[in-house]
């Protein structure tokens, strides 16, 4: 059993050390909607289209659009594929999950009164998931840089007396102790210390200047990541038709995040004058959180073929709470010598928030009669507008800072179509969204295809789709020291099965 601590600075040591900077933000900011088949093979291109339960999750007057109170539930199997290139070299790795991502109804009431113009309410209940965050790479290489330079990033600085045990006192002890009297930062120094890494100038109490025992060369380091978890959102829809042609809509929706990820770096060299040969270095995190949010949607017949529909998206309020452990060895090969500090220790970090941005949407669709149909989705988000809260902690206001310079308005563009013949739909679409960052080169664009396929058995129907993604990113090793980024070529290809009916 792991001892649990509460560091009553975490707010602003963790953005320090570990999290709650602009990758984390972004984290929760973006949204890929797993959704109903038929809405995955048409690229989610559904704002003016309505009449599908991934369609209201778009367009809360989507549900407007039902005839019959309808239900829908999909499964999909998720396959990624990152190719990660690090110091010149470059590995590959492949991870598959299959999930229930989307479930929920639709309940239809008609007013039976002829002489009012307010023709239908809907009400719909459903679960989506927004985005899984399974995912794991590997970066390999031999490299210039040390992890030895995080740990004198932190230190340096910092006095000796307060990143060291006292007398008799155990890891555990002193690594809990530090975390709530000092935080975060002073306990990464601690890792340093007690590992052996760091080497004070002095071993007076006041001494703040440390160097590093790793001696400068060459780095054989194998870095392996994994995550686990996911966003989804539970939803309350209300939609209206009013005459003929006009609808109306709002959703409540209940977000929930939950997000595991564990690191390890192993680091060997056999540099001469190197009292270090190898690191192992562990951390894990976990985030839970729950949030809040609200969209406004309108479509409009403009005749009998063409449609039009505006969504708004309010910004999603999310409270988060992360808990955090570590683990450090080193050897010395000259010595034989090799030196565990496992504090066995799970920090308990305060609560804090992240605002996420608005979205609008505006959306197109063209009905080909009983033949098929064209669809156009254009959205636009500004991520510059992502807040860290509380703002009046000084460690926020400096992320958020760096957030508004590095992050921009991104554009989404999805386009679907559908062609039918008999009781056979077939489908296919394409989006591109924009990169959040105002370097492209830090987070590229999204781009992706899809393609489906339906069968309508009069009262239900049976749903298949692919879709495949690409975007490349920098992943940063460490929020410290020189270790620099793996660059990650992502592919997420997934295969979706929804049955439908009506109720």
């Amino acid at each position: 059993m792991k001892k649990i601590i509460l560091a009553l600075l975490g707010i602003i040591s963790l953005t320090a050390s570990y999290g709650q900077n602009i990758s984390d933000a972004l984290r929760y900011s973006t949204e890929n909607t797993q959704g109903t088949a038929r809405f995955k093979a048409m690229s989610g291109a559904f704002g003016a289209l309505g009449g599908d339960m991934s369609a209201v999750s778009v367009n809360p007057a989507g549900s407007a659009l039902f005839n019959l109170s309808h239900g829908s539930l999909s499964l999909s199997n998720r396959s990624i594929s990152n190719v990660v290139g690090y110091s010149g070299s470059s590995t590959k790795e492949n991870k598959d999950n299959f999930d229930l991502n989307q479930i929920g109804a639709a309940f239809v009431f008609k007013n039976k009164n002829d002489a009012s113009l307010w023709n239908k309410f809907v009400l719909s209940i459903f679960y989506e998931q927004l985005d899984n965050y399974d995912d794991n790479f590997l970066a390999a290489g031999v490299s210039s840089n040390s992890i030895g330079s995080y740990f004198t990033d932190y230190a340096n600085g910092l006095r000796l007396d307060e990143i060291s045990a006292l007398t008799g006192e155990s890891i555990s002890d002193a690594y809990s102790n530090i975390g709530y009297d000092y935080g975060s930062r002073f306990q990464q120094a601690y890792l340093g210390y007690e590992s052996y890494i760091l080497e004070p100038e002095s071993e007076n109490d006041d001494n703040s200047a440390y160097t590093s025992n790793i001696a400068p060369g060459n780095f054989d380091q194998e870095y392996y990541y994994s995550s686990t978890g996911y966003n989804g959102k539970f939803s309350v829809n209300a939609g209206f038709q009013y005459d003929k042609n006009i609808y109306f809509g709002m959703t409540l929706n209940s977000h929930f995040i939950d997000y595991e990820r564990i690191t390890y770096l192993n680091e060997e060299n056999t540099n001469i004058g190197s009292t270090v040969n190898q690191v192992d270095f562990e951390n894990t995190l976990l985030t839970t959180g729950e949030g809040f949010s609200l969209q406004l949607g309108t479509i409009i017949k403009l005749s009998d073929a063409f449609r039009v529909g505006l969504t708004y998206d309010s910004p999603t309020w999310i409270t988060l709470r992360d808990e955090t452990t570590q683990f450090i060895s080193t050897e010395n090969d000259t010595d034989n010598t090799r030196t565990v500090v496992n504090p066995d220790v799970i920090n308990l970090f305060q609560d804090y928030k992240i605002q996420t941005p608005a979205k609008i949407t505006g959306s197109a669709a063209y009905i080909i009669g009983e033949t098929g149909l064209i669809s156009i989705d254009y959205s636009r988000k500004d991520y510059s507008k992502t807040k860290l809260k509380p703002e009046s902690e000084i460690a926020f206001s400096q992320q958020n800072t760096l957030i508004s310079n590095a992050l921009k308005a991104a554009d989404t563009f999805r386009i679907g179509g559908e062609l039918r013949h008999q009781k056979y739909s077939f489908r296919g679409g394409y989006k591109i969204e924009q990169s959040p960052y105002s370097d492209t080169s830090v987070y590229g664009d999204l781009k992706g295809f899809s393609l489906g396929l339906g069968y309508n058995f009069g009262n239900s129907r049976i749903d298949l789709a692919y879709e495949n993604s690409k975007r490349e990113t920098d992943y940063q090793l460490f929020n410290a020291g020189t270790l620099g980024a793996a660059k990650i070529n992502a592919t997420n290809t997934h295969v979706s099965i929804t049955l439908s009916m009506n109720l």
